[in-house]
């Protein structure tokens, strides 16, 4: 008798938390078989296991479905795994909608569980095997710290704005940066204008002298003695609870900038453990390069650029009833991943400095093309982020160097890129390279 393929499986649904992690079983007909709970630590895995193997429906092997597979649920699946059982991811938002489909105004663990079961079966090929390789979540803790440190950064200069406008409305004159080493050493010595004019010119010159490297000094210093001299700003009431803040507040930031620093050093070492070479695209740095890993993980678990345009959500939605067609951007997708694709394609377009150089005069190029057919600006740069995705999924599958063209001149007048046949000469090797390597992508075939 043949069997249907869904048959060869018992289906479990989890919802991993914190503290415990609830399973429910199913057959391929949907048929609820049983539910276990299970601890989050490590010690009551095995137990779990024994019981669940109970619950096997015979000729049928086990797969599970994780919503979380980075988090609360890392440690179980991994330990489904060395079992040698399939782990699947699926999405919260699939979760989501089998739950409203079925029970909309009730929620627990059980049921979310179920459902994660139920999108396991419906969606059995389309879901994407769990990976645990460590490198891509150690990249991926170490860049969210990163970012919310960088968060934290900008939140602590915003409110030291609006605290430094009443003590020193001419800040901005003396100090253009205000996580500059320069200014933070001023504002933690000085936080407000009696601090300062109750020292003297010699030591505030040698504070910046010391604090910028000697890229500062005596004419820095007249400067702000004569403008906090000039404003005439007077001491307030509770001065000291105002300069603690400001002191504070200067402190904070500056642990937060040598720590993202100190971060920053330790994503650099650690990107040489993946042979991806993302840097060798210009305009691509470091902290670009670890946080298109961090998000996109293992570029072999989706099937073609495609299938990644539409993970970063850049691919286009189509809406089509009889003989209407229409194409239209859809906000959905990995917004991170968006946001990444669309700086960089920003990036690579916008000519540089007083020079008016393009890092990528092909990308130049290729987006004024696309606007002299009629496309809009928002068109025309999501095209480049399309066309960037083809070729860093190529450099991440198949570990090859991106040939930049070389840097070119913008007239700033025409817009025309100086050196036109030395551009189209680089321009014929990354389309050779990169169609040599990525085959089916041909990723600068001309539209």
């Amino acid at each position: 008798m043949q069997v249907h393929p869904k048959m060869k499986w018992t289906y479990v649904g989890a919802d991993s938390h914190k503290s415990t992690h609830t399973f429910v079983f199913l057959d391929c007909f949907y048929t609820k078989l049983g539910e276990l709970v299970v601890s989050s630590t490590p010690s009551d895995f095995e137990a779990f296991y024994q019981d669940a193997l109970k619950l096997l429906q015979p000729n049928t092997e086990f797969v599970f479905a994780f919503e979380d597979i980075s988090n609360y649920g890392r440690s179980l699946v991994r330990f489904l795994l060395n079992k040698g059982h399939i782990v699947k991811h699926t999405n919260a938002s699939l979760v989501a909608n089998e739950r409203k489909s079925h029970s909309p105004s009730l929620k627990s663990d059980s049921i979310d569980a179920e459902c994660a079961g139920r999108v396991l079966i419906n969606k059995f090929d389309d879901l994407p095997v769990a990976n645990l390789d460590e490198r891509y979540f150690i990249m991926k803790v170490l860049v969210a710290r990163r970012q919310s440190l960088a968060k934290g950064i900008r939140r602590l200069k915003s409110y030291l704005h609006s605290l430094l406008f009443e003590q020193y409305p001419s800040y901005f004159q003396f100090f253009a940066n205000l996580d500059a080493k320069s200014s933070l050493a001023f504002f933690y010595r000085y936080p407000s204008p009696h601090a300062l004019l109750a020292s003297s010119i010699e030591e505030l010159t040698d504070l910046l002298k010391k604090s910028s490297q000697g890229t500062l000094g005596d004419e820095r210093a007249e400067l702000i003695f004569s403008l906090v001299q000039s404003e005439g700003v007077s001491q307030c009431m509770y001065q000291k609870q105002r300069d603690f803040t400001v002191k504070s507040t200067v402190k904070q930031l500056k642990s937060n900038i040598d720590e993202k620093a100190k971060l920053e050093i330790e994503l650099e070492k650690f990107l040489q453990c993946f042979d991806i070479p993302l840097t060798s695209m210009k305009g691509i740095d470091t902290i670009t390069a670890c946080r298109l890993i961090a998000e996109i993980g293992d570029a072999s678990r989706f099937k073609n650029a495609s299938a990644l345009a539409r993970f970063a959500g850049v691919a286009p939605a189509t809406y089509s009833s009889g003989s209407t067609s229409v194409q239209y951007a859809t906000n959905r997708g990995n917004r991170t991943l968006s946001g990444i694709f669309y700086d960089l394609a920003m990036n690579l377009i916008t000519p540089k400095g007083k020079n008016k150089m393009s890092l990528n005069p092909f990308f130049y190029e290729y987006y004024h093309r696309k606007l002299a057919e009629g496309k809009t600006k928002k068109q025309a740069l999501k095209v480049i982020q399309r066309r960037l995705i083809n070729i860093i999924y190529g450099m991440m599958k198949y570990k090859e160097d991106y040939i930049n063209p070389p840097i070119a001149y913008i007239n700033e007048q025409t817009g025309e890129i100086i050196n036109d046949e030395e551009f189209d000469r680089h321009s014929d090797l990354n389309h050779n390279q990169l169609a040599h390597s990525q085959k089916q992508l041909a990723t600068f075939k001309t539209s």
